[in-house]
């Protein structure tokens, strides 16, 4: 079974940053696309911004975090990581990491959620 641990949440005040660490066991970390999720009270959990695997990764944003939010890879480390500029109040969230290896995998791939990190932006 596949952990992953987030890490680098906290509080901190409008137009600051963070940045979210992923640590994950998997043994071939490579074969994962990663991901970050947030779910704020009261609304449905939504995809931040994620990375392929690859050569040449392809990576994607969520509309309000382009160019504020930049993800990342360490494949040798097994790290994702999610680097948070100008922070605004309506990031406050809980933030998860998601391990995928279906895309690279087909049906043999598996999916695993980290527990979550919480992230307040409030001055």
């Amino acid at each position: 079974q596949v952990q992953l641990v987030e890490s680098g949440g906290g509080l901190v005040q409008p137009g600051g940053s963070l940045t979210l660490s992923c640590a994950s066991s998997a043994t071939i970390f490579s074969v994962y696309a990663m991901a970050w999720y947030r779910q704020a009270p009261g609304k449905q959990r939504e995809l931040v911004a994620s990375i392929s695997t690859g050569l040449k990764y392809t990576i994607n944003y969520a509309d309000s975090v382009k160019g504020r939010f930049t993800i990342s890879r360490d494949n040798a480390k097994s790290m994702a990581y999610l680097q948070m500029n100008d922070l605004k109040p309506e990031d406050t969230a809980v933030y998860y990491c998601n391990a995928d290896s279906r895309p690279a995998l087909g049906i043999r791939g598996d999916a695993h959620w980290g527990q979550g990190t919480q992230v307040t932006v409030s001055s």
